[in-house]
């Protein structure tokens, strides 16, 4: 989905190819409070947060680059965004993220040349390809993260380099936005100030939770943090995904409930469960595997739905609040149907 306008030009960049250019009314309408006015600006950049840790962010990050790059066929680039490095290491076996740290090709090493010391340095000098332990999802990259992600922040805070670093974080994702389908950005929990910045300068916020009071009130944090100055721009609510259900719990359940029935949360429509195969993600393993072996059986059936569903919100098919709602019986036929294609797909890619 693009942020466009009905009267587009064409305007040759510095390197001779050609850009479409909105208006400048459209422009001022679409990115009122945005660090900079990208043009042609693709809506594919999602930060994933909630001001509550331990909800399950980062596991949930990998599984849908995983099955989005799967099943959907999309290049993914994930952005760890987060000091405990997390997703790095569930993507990158210890050897490879080891050699990133140590030579300096991480997200902290990226951002203290461009905000601290003015390197004119590309991001992408900075990305890992071939991560992942799934064979068929080979269009994946990663930004790597390390602990002294927080110094960095503590640094940019002391100089007053707030600015300066939305305004590399909003160039940054303008890039990545038109290089790959999707970019998740693996959030720390909490308000960093980096975290700030990707939640003022990506397309979309997507917050897992569990289905708790202690982790729903962090989306309750998070709204209103959104509601404050809201000059300054702030990503578009992609939704809720209800993280780590125990199915046999009649407290997850009646939780699980109340959230679809407020509105504002944008509950996608398919949970995930607490099971043995997401668990035991958190371990990459020593030889490539295929995506049945690591999300069998109903896992791997929840993440398609999930991200058949992500794509229609990114894309712009999802059913505005207005419009009635499909019926859960439709809403499956539907999600049936385009599983079976996205079967189809990864055959033809896995025969060619």
């Amino acid at each position: 989905m693009l942020r466009r306008s009905n009267t587009t030009t064409l305007k040759p960049s510095r390197g001779g190819a050609v850009l479409f250019m909105v208006s400048q009314t459209c422009q001022d309408k679409l990115i009122r409070g945005r660090a900079f006015v990208w043009e042609w600006r693709m809506r594919n950049t999602i930060t994933v947060m909630n001001a509550k840790g331990g909800v399950g962010k980062s596991t949930l990050v990998l599984a849908l680059a995983e099955t989005l790059a799967t099943y959907h066929g999309k290049s993914i680039l994930v952005i760890d965004a987060d000091a405990q490095a997390s997703i790095s290491h569930l993507l990158v076996r210890q050897p490879q993220l080891e050699a990133a740290q140590s030579g300096g090709r991480t997200i902290v090493d990226y951002l203290i040349g461009a905000v601290l010391k003015e390197s004119t340095a590309s991001w992408r000098e900075f990305v890992l390809g071939d991560v992942s332990d799934v064979d068929d999802a080979r269009s994946i990259a990663l930004m790597p993260s390390d602990t002294a992600l927080t110094l960095f922040e503590r640094e940019v805070s002391k100089g007053e380099h707030e600015s300066k670093l939305r305004k590399i974080i909003g160039a940054w994702l303008a890039e990545a936005s038109s290089s790959f389908d999707i970019v998740l950005i693996d959030s720390a929990p909490g308000l960093s100030v980096l975290t700030e910045c990707f939640l003022r300068e990506a397309s979309f916020y997507l917050s897992p939770t569990k289905p708790d009071l202690i982790s729903t009130r962090g989306l309750k944090f998070l709204r209103e943090f959104k509601e404050r100055d809201p000059q300054m721009g702030f990503a578009e609510n992609l939704g809720v995904v209800i993280n780590m259900k125990d199915l046999l719990s009649a407290q997850d359940e009646q939780f699980d409930q109340w959230l679809r029935q407020q509105p504002a949360n944008r509950c996608f429509h398919q949970s995930i469960p607490r099971v043995g195969a997401l668990q035991a993600t958190g371990f990459i393993s020593p030889h490539s595997r295929s995506y049945w072996a690591k999300y069998p059986g109903e896992t791997g059936d929840h993440l398609r739905h999930l991200t058949l569903e992500l794509v229609d919100r990114v894309e712009g098919e999802t059913i505005e609040a207005d419009q009635p709602e499909e019926s859960p019986g439709a809403r499956t036929k539907r999600s049936e149907g385009k599983v079976k294609a996205m079967w189809g797909a990864l055959k033809e890619r896995r025969v060619q």
